[in-house]
């Protein structure tokens, strides 16, 4: 069986042979996988949102699911629906597209509220509850999210306790000249089927060393140290949660396996910090960019880069 570090590079290298150039966002994306947690993606159409999520559901070796969100879908859509059995005389449940290993929320903020909370109790618990029962989500169980810019027409705003539930938020962007030049030129059209998956034995493997990754004190100590500046500063209209503390520690431990070490640093913590306050910390007055925010953190808590 191949050791942990292979498997990690076999994830990788697969994924960027269809993900030319983005690097960052598929360590992203696997590592909030390892955390099990889930991920936002805001972006223009045409970036490839939707061929990372089918790529990384592929070379992980997951059940994949996909939902176009529309302003007419219902919960039901997505969660399922008891039915009538004439046959039987008895209702049974019908799964929805949410009872998937790896679900793709497409243009989530194109449904209404209402709609986007169906997704809470699967997100957070692993579970769906349909009239007083409860049915377990496979596991493991990872949702990618794809977001419209909020100034296009049709969409809605995400409530920040859906917010709250994506571990981490980034865009993809345009791909480099040479990485676009790649994308153009070359000869050799990879289909997501002859990409590499892992089995489910590799999967665990993945998930016992992360559960293995030490935390020490000091790490613990700039973590709270960043969620104390962010409630007590009056920088931002609402501080960092809790939840939000727990999954900078879960993404911080993920990023470390991920570079091939079984402790967390300083830089782990400071490096997964923008993707995770980019769509919780709203300053208050001008607004200000991700990158800006944390630097503005970094810079007050003194904290050794």
């Amino acid at each position: 069986m191949k050791n942990f570090e292979d498997v990690i590079k076999q994830v990788l290298d697969e994924t960027q042979k269809l993900i030319v150039g983005k690097e960052k966002q598929v360590k992203l994306s696997l590592a909030t996988f390892l955390a099990g947690s889930h991920v936002l993606i805001e972006d223009m159409p045409g970036v490839g949102k939707t061929t990372l999520a089918k790529t990384l559901s592929h070379v992980i070796g997951l059940e994949y699911s996909r939902i176009q969100f529309t302003n007419d879908l219902l919960p039901s859509d997505i969660t399922g629906v008891n039915f009538y059995n004439t046959k039987d005389a008895t209702f049974t449940f019908k799964k929805g597209p949410v009872f998937s290993q790896f679900l793709l929320a497409d243009e989530i903020n194109r449904a209404s509220s209402k709609t986007q909370s169906a997704l809470l109790e699967a997100m957070e618990e692993k579970q769906v509850s349909v009239d007083g029962k409860t049915f377990p989500l496979p596991s493991p169980f990872f949702v990618i999210a794809t977001k419209n810019p909020f100034e296009e027409v049709g969409t809605y705003m995400l409530p920040s306790s859906q917010l709250d539930r994506f571990a981490i938020s980034f865009s993809l962007g345009y791909p480099t000249f040479e990485a676009e030049r790649h994308i153009l030129s070359s000869n050799k059209k990879y289909s997501i089927s002859e990409l590499k998956s892992l089995t489910a034995d590799e999967i665990r493997l993945l998930q016992k060393k992360f559960e293995e990754v030490h935390v020490s004190e000091e790490i613990l100590n700039i973590i709270q140290e960043i969620l104390k500046f962010t409630r007590e500063s009056g920088l931002y209209m609402t501080g960092l949660s809790t939840r939000a503390a727990i999954t900078l520690l879960k993404i911080s431990k993920a990023w470390a396996l991920i570079s091939f070490r079984d402790y967390v640093l300083p830089t782990d913590v400071l490096e997964i910090l923008p993707y995770i306050t980019s769509h919780r910390l709203q300053s208050r007055g001008e607004k200000k960019m991700a990158k800006e925010i944390v630097d503005e953190i970094i810079q007050n808590l003194h904290i050794d880069t």
